[in-house]
C-alpha cells in the first residue's frame, strides 16, 4: 500500500483537481492534504474524498509540514511506500504500481524520482549532483554564459537521462520514499522551512540506500520557480541554503565531493 502527502498553501483548487486525477490508483490507501494555510475551502475539497485527510496547520515550512503526514502514515504497518508530492505535478496513475514494483525488486532502494518534464514535454532535469555554494550563488547571480559549463555538470544536462542511475539529490516535488528506511534516516529536517530539505533527505539516504533516479516512468511537474520571481521566496531561499551548508560544510565536505565525483565517472562526464 502507498500512502501519499501534499502541502498546500493558499493552493488553487483548480490545480489540486489535476493532481488529485493522478492519485487513483489502488495501491494508495490515504492522501494526506497538511495545509499550511489552514484555508476552509481546500478542507471543503478535501471533504469530497473518502480517503482523504485535510490536516489544517501553521505554515510551519514544507518538510515540517510533510512530515506532520509522514508520522500519520507511518502507524500503519500495512503501508510500504511513501509519496511526497507537490500539487503541481500530475501522472498517470499507473505508474505508482510500476515504481513500488520496482522497489519490491530491490530492497536496497530507499527513494525513486522518476523522470520529470515540463507540461511542454522538455526534460526536467532534477537529479542533481550535491551542490557546493558555488554551484547555487553563480548560476542564480551571474549571467547564465558565464556559468554554462558548471550549471551543466550540476544540473547533469550533460546527460541524456534515459538509464537509471543512483543519484544523491532528487528535487522535491516527487520524492517516493521506502516507508521503513525512515526508521534508519529520520523525517525530513524541520529547521529547513523550504528549499534544502530535499538535498538533505535523499543525502541522508543515500548514505545508507539506493536513491534512484527511474526515467522508465514520467510525470509532469509544471515548475513555478517561485524564488526566481519573488524577493521574499529569494530570501527563504537563500537563508535555509546557508543554514544547510552550515549543517554540512561550505568549502569542505567529503561526502558531497566523494560522491559527486563517483558519479561524474559512472556518467561518463569529460
Amino acid at each position: 500500500m502507498i500512502t501519499v502527502s501534499i502541502v498546500t498553501y493558499n493552493t488553487d483548487v483548480e490545480e489540486l483537481k489535476v493532481c488529485f486525477r493522478s492519485l487513483t490508483s489502488e495501491m494508495i490507501k490515504t492522501i494526506y492534504i497538511v495545509d499550511n494555510s489552514s484555508k476552509q475551502y481546500i478542507s471543503d475539497f478535501c471533504k469530497k474524498f473518502d480517503n482523504v485527510i485535510y490536516i489544517a496547520s501553521d505554515n510551519v515550512g514544507y518538510g515540517a509540514a510533510h512530515n506532520k503526514a509522514i508520522r500519520l502514515a507511518r502507524a500503519d504497518k500495512n503501508v510500504k511506500y511513501h509519496l511526497v508530492l507537490n500539487s503541481d505535478v500530475y501522472f498517470d496513475p499507473v505508474i505508482l504500481e510500476k515504481i513500488a514494483k520496482y522497489m519490491d525488486s530491490d530492497d536496497e532502494i530507499a527513494q525513486v524520482q522518476p523522470r520529470l518534464t515540463y507540461p511542454n514535454g522538455e526534460l526536467q532535469c532534477t537529479a542533481r549532483l550535491i551542490p557546493t555554494p558555488a554551484n547555487l550563488i553563480f548560476r542564480r547571480f551571474l549571467p547564465k554564459s558565464m556559468v554554462a559549463s558548471m550549471d551543466e555538470r550540476y544540473t547533469l544536462s550533460f546527460w541524456d537521462h534515459n538509464k537509471p542511475a543512483n543519484i544523491a539529490y532528487h528535487q522535491g516535488s516527487f520524492q517516493f520514499f521506502r516507508m521503513s528506511c525512515f526508521e534508519k534516516v529520520g523525517l525530513y529536517d524541520e529547521r529547513f522551512f523550504m528549499y534544502p530539505e530535499d538535498i538533505d533527505i535523499t543525502r541522508r539516504m543515500h548514505k545508507y540506500y539506493k536513491t534512484m533516479y527511474w526515467p522508465e516512468v514520467t510525470a509532469v511537474h509544471a515548475h513555478r520557480a517561485a524564488s526566481y520571481k519573488s524577493k521574499k521566496m529569494l530570501k527563504i531561499h537563500m537563508v535555509n541554503m546557508i543554514k544547510y551548508f552550515n549543517k554540512w560544510g561550505w568549502f569542505i565536505d567529503v561526502e558531497r565531493d566523494k560522491w559527486n565525483k563517483k558519479l561524474l565517472k559512472e556518467l561518463r562526464y569529460e
